[in-house]
């Protein structure tokens, strides 16, 4: 069952830099507080519009390695209202992060809406699970087109989750989203492309006579 994200977070050497430089106090309620345990339907609707996310791993020789997962919007789906899945397709086969996970299933992971400066973090146990075993989980998470190139199922068992200040977030945008700002505008030049062309045959009409 997901946790307080501050209890997971805010470690012992943590509490003692916080203690140092003075951020203890305001940061101590945050351990307190009582969390959701469960994903609701905002972090649902989140989660379920993101093309992208970077997963964390630490490998047994201690050190971390980030990678960066993408996809079509939904790639990472919500199983339920504690573990989320995608489908492991076939990449250049290092296989770093799902090798990570053997010998330590915790990760991490950043979920990003630079246009609208949003961040949901997510502490998560992963489990790989085959594909053959659990078609009804392939039905789910692999994407149509990818049968051929999905190797493996991956769960991740949320542990705890919290939303991150948005301030120091660049916003950037993808195509689909320029396209939709631009969209009102765009119509708006071509109601005033049409306007001017109108009004040009009837100068010429005018002139004619």
């Amino acid at each position: 069952m997901a946790r307080n994200y501050a209890s997971v977070a805010f470690t012992t050497e943590v509490k003692a830099l916080q203690e140092r430089y003075g951020s203890r106090k305001a940061y101590a309620h945050l351990e307190e507080k009582v969390s959701k345990t469960e994903l609701t339907d905002f972090e649902k609707h989140f989660i379920q519009n993101r093309d992208s996310c970077y997963i964390a791993s630490t490998g047994e020789n201690g050190f971390p390695y980030i990678q960066h997962r993408g996809g079509e919007k939904g790639f990472l789906r919500t199983i339920d209202l504690v573990t989320l899945g995608f489908a492991d397709l076939r990449g250049n086969r290092q296989y770093i992060s799902v090798g990570n996970t053997v010998t330590n299933p915790k990760v991490s992971l950043i979920l990003m809406d630079y246009a609208h400066q949003a961040r949901l973090k997510i502490y998560a146990e992963a489990e790989t699970v085959e594909i053959a075993g659990r078609p009804d989980l392939a039905d789910l998470v692999i994407p149509q087109g990818y049968e051929g190139i999905a190797e493996r199922i991956v769960l991740l068992h949320i542990i705890a989750f919290d939303w991150n200040c948005p301030k120091y977030i660049t916003p950037r945008y993808t195509t689909e989203e320029i396209n939709e700002m631009l969209a009102p505008l765009q119509e708006h030049v071509r109601e005033l492309e049409s306007e001017v062309s109108r009004l040009k045959k009837d100068q010429q009409t005018a002139d004619s006579v």
